[in-house]
């Protein structure tokens, strides 16, 4: 059950009335409400407001995934789509996947095509979704169709998860660090000086002072630095969602070492993983092209999918329009190239995904081997410059009274 906002009207007087109440669906709604001697108008799901709400509203790859694989269980075993569709929305936790799946049955009962429902939820369900779904439909296949969805949403899931992973040591290392080096200048460093306050002709070293501006600049200015943070990370974000951001991020992705061997390979597993799954699934090649180049999720590479399409508009043949391109790795217009020649272009771009996949893993390893060496270096010269800082003005003191003795 959901909340629904409606507006119906009243045939005795033709006015019309707002309100709000639970059901399962804006069928549901309908029913109440001519019961009640209105006609409904429309009926709209109420969403949740606040922060946590906003949080608990999220729909996650997880959830997909069950959401797919339950869908096509059910359809395979003979049961009608309505009836399916019910039958995972009581089993389903998500609040917002129960309000978005109470939406859709609504509309499949109206009369409408599943992926027209899908499509209504472009949050939840991407074009990816809706087109395989679309294809399904078409051709009798949908638990076919939904199983294959499962598949490539676990992997792309999959590839992600391991990125982000790779990320999380360095990100813990870093933090870590940057902790430590506040406590020792905001704490350590201040009681040093203490030390050499009563002290006539003592003088710090240089190391020793240069920390201590710093010291003194953050425990004067903590709010100005935590402000300029706050505000840098603001207008960083809101540029990056940008056509010239996306430009200068993707650029980056594709050409900063260490991390662009890495997105190169991961781009070409999530292209021939997307692409594969389409073609299985009977999607034409244009617009298999074309919503591959949105699922890639960079600028670059997607214009270079584009442009590969418009060859292929033209008569060419798919490999021969990305032989060449900068933004594809070689790999991917051979095996093309040997789809098209055997006729099984799904098989080969399905390889070339698995293929890729494992380079992802092996490009990670990698990386993990590189960072850790040059966190080590880091660690150890920023540990050098506190210890200096703290233990030459203890040894100066040390001198200091050997020397008066």
């Amino acid at each position: 059950m959901v909340m629904f906002s409606y507006v119906a009207r009243d045939p005795a007087t033709g006015k019309k009335v707002e309100g709000s109440m639970q059901a399962d669906s804006e069928k549901t709604v309908s029913q109440i409400l001519k019961q009640q001697g209105y006609a409904l108008l429309e009926a709209n799901v109420e969403e949740s407001s606040g922060f946590f709400n906003f949080m608990k509203g999220r729909v996650k790859s997880k959830d997909k995934v069950i959401f797919s694989r339950q869908l096509s269980t059910l359809i395979n075993a003979g049961l009608p789509l309505v009836q399916s569709l019910r039958s995972v929305l009581n089993q389903t936790d998500n609040k917002k996947m129960q309000s978005v799946l109470t939406d859709v049955i609504g509309n499949v009962e109206g009369g409408k095509s599943f992926a027209e429902c899908l499509k209504e939820h472009p949050r939840v369900f991407d074009q990816v979704f809706v087109s395989l779904v679309l294809a399904g439909e078409a051709s009798g296949t949908l638990d076919v169709a939904l199983d294959r969805i499962a598949n490539q949403q676990e992997k792309d899931a999959e590839i992600a998860s391991k990125v982000r992973g790779a990320m999380v040591y360095p990100i813990i290392v870093l933090l870590v660090m940057v902790a430590v080096v506040t406590f020792m200048l905001v704490s350590v460093l201040p009681q040093v000086q203490e030390l050499y306050r009563g002290l006539p002709g003592a003088k710090l070293p240089f190391v020793t002072r240069m920390l201590l501006s710093v010291s003194h600049f953050v425990t004067s200015y903590w709010w100005a630095i935590i402000g300029a943070i706050l505000v840098l990370i603001f207008f960083t974000t809101k540029w990056a969602r940008t056509l010239g951001g996306k430009q200068v991020i993707d650029t980056a992705k594709l050409k900063m070492w260490p991390i662009a061997p890495l997105f190169t390979k991961m781009y070409m597993a999530r292209f021939s993983r997307t692409g594969g799954t389409l073609v299985a699934s009977g999607v034409p090649l244009i617009q298999v092209l074309d919503i591959t180049g949105k699922a890639i999720n960079n600028v670059h590479v997607e214009a270079s999918i584009l442009h590969a399409a418009e060859k292929v508009k033209g008569g060419k043949a798919l490999s021969d329009a990305l032989q060449g391109d900068p933004n594809f790795l070689d790999l991917v217009p051979n095996m093309l190239k040997i789809g098209e020649d055997s006729g099984a272009l799904e098989k080969m771009l399905e390889k070339t995904a698995d293929y890729y996949e494992k380079e992802v893993d092996n490009q990670i390893k990698a990386i993990s081997t590189i960072i850790e060496p040059l966190l080590m270096i880091v660690l150890g010269v920023v540990a050098i410059v506190i210890i200096s800082a703290i233990l030459l003005p203890i040894y100066g003191l040390v001198g200091q009274n050997l020397g008066g003795r």
